[in-house]
């Protein structure tokens, strides 16, 4: 199996020759890695493929000898995600449950979390641009404000006041605490 030169130049950007070869080496390792984490290879399977698309969008930044390294990190950064993610609707779930009474088998309770999720999906991509990217690098990625700030190339302040708005709109929007 071929495989990307490292010893060429560390600076050189990756392209798409170097991501195919790196698909066709670590993908399956990758995908099963997820799998163990969740439990769940239809997720496991999404999640790998995008680890390589945010990888893609990264590869500026990317130093072709840590390549593998930060394919896992993104791997894992989202695996956690998608765990985070998924407590939080269960928490909602059970709350809605204990609220109401009622079982995640009740139709009416299947179609306001549904209802939910199709809200607050909108109101992500109703927020303003800056505030939305923020948003999702925090909440989605796992990043800090620091993190975000070197990537954007702008203050922390500046990273705290775009999340700030993004929460407010969230929060006014869909009447919720976040």
């Amino acid at each position: 199996m071929t495989s990307i030169n490292y010893q060429e130049n560390n600076q050189a950007q990756i392209n798409e020759k170097d991501l195919k070869l790196l698909f066709d080496q670590y993908f399956e390792s990758i995908r099963s890695f997820i799998y163990y984490k969740l439990g769940d290879i239809d997720a496991a399977e999404d999640i790998a493929q995008e680890a390589y698309i945010k990888f893609w969008e990264a590869r500026e930044k990317v130093i072709k000898e840590t390549a593998k390294t930060y394919l896992y990190t993104i791997a894992n950064n989202l695996a956690m995600n998608y765990i985070k993610h998924n407590k939080v609707v269960l928490q909602f779930e059970q709350k809605q449950n204990k609220k109401d009474g009622e079982t995640e088998t009740n139709p009416e309770f299947k179609m306001e979390l549904n209802e939910f999720q199709h809200s607050l999906e909108e109101t992500i991509n109703q927020l303003p641009d800056k505030s939305k990217e923020v948003f999702l690098m925090n909440r989605m990625e796992g990043l800090t404000y620091a993190e975000i700030s070197d990537r954007l190339d702008v203050s922390i302040k500046a990273i705290e006041k775009r999340m700030s708005k993004a929460l407010s709109i969230l929060r006014s929007n869909l009447k919720i605490n976040i």
